[in-house]
């Protein structure tokens, strides 16, 4: 595979490695488009910046780092640098500029929780057999689609849905329906294939191949190392040739201005 955009950074605080040592992993598995997408800065109304997320204070400098990176070796591979970063509505438009006046080139969609994380929100990839709750990361990853600023969606098959197969289905395909209708592909996530989580799930992919919706790959690399672990990419293909996907390749990168 000759790209990748799900890239962090030590900066996220569960992430390893120097910014350089991804790049140079990357081209030893002969990456040629890398992204770099760290999880997007804010700080909410109660004060409080998530420790998960790129402080802040360092998001000049991540920025500034990989400037500066992509310049020394851009002989060598194409690099772009953006964030993931999920759709609040109540917060969007903050979040939105923050990503863009810290010079964000691309964005991720990732869903982390629902109802707006803080201060009442929930985390969306806990076990759960509630319809409401599968329905409303639905309707925020459709939203965030709609949006029209996502590069594509990373591990949309993040709910670990336990409850009624007609349910998921019915959800399921809406997702898939608005990822066709507004060409927002969905990531087979390989993170969750090397650390063997409940996602890529079969029941999502199946439902997926169905309706056709583009498809995309992302390492979702969190250590520099995982560019040059063939066996998930084996996985991650295998997936594709199951369900008959509509494997795009490389998205393109939609802008934040």
């Amino acid at each position: 595979m000759i790209y990748n955009y799900h890239t962090h950074t030590k900066r996220c605080g569960h992430a390893s490695g120097e910014d350089e040592e991804y790049i140079k992993c990357a081209i030893e598995a002969g990456i040629e488009h890398l992204g770099f997408s760290d999880h997007a800065p804010f700080i909410f109304p109660d004060g409080r910046e998530d420790d998960w997320r790129v402080p802040m204070k360092d998001a000049d400098e991540y920025v500034t780092s990989i400037s500066k990176l992509r310049e020394k070796y851009s002989d060598k591979i194409k690099i772009s640098i953006g964030f993931e970063m999920e759709y609040y509505e109540e917060y969007f438009d903050e979040m939105l500029n923050i990503a863009r006046n810290c010079g964000a080139e691309y964005l991720l969609l990732a869903q982390h929780f629902i109802g707006g994380e803080r201060p009442n929100g929930k985390g969306s990839i806990g076990p759960t057999d509630s319809e409401e709750h599968l329905g409303r990361y639905v309707d925020e990853v459709i939203s965030g689609m709609k949006s029209g600023f996502f590069t594509y969606v990373a591990h949309p098959d993040l709910v670990c849905f336990t409850g009624s197969d007609e349910v998921y289905e019915r959800e399921i395909e809406r997702l898939c329906q608005a990822s066709k209708e507004f060409d927002t592909p969905l990531e087979i996530n390989m993170l969750g294939i090397r650390c063997k989580k409940h996602y890529p799930a079969d029941k999502f992919w199946r439902i997926a191949g169905k309706i056709g919706a583009p498809v995309t790959i992302g390492y979702d690399a969190h250590k520099s190392k995982n560019f040059l672990d063939k066996e998930q990419l084996l996985i991650a293909n295998t997936l594709i040739e199951k369900y008959s996907l509509n494997y795009v390749g490389m998205p393109t990168l939609r802008p934040t201005k």
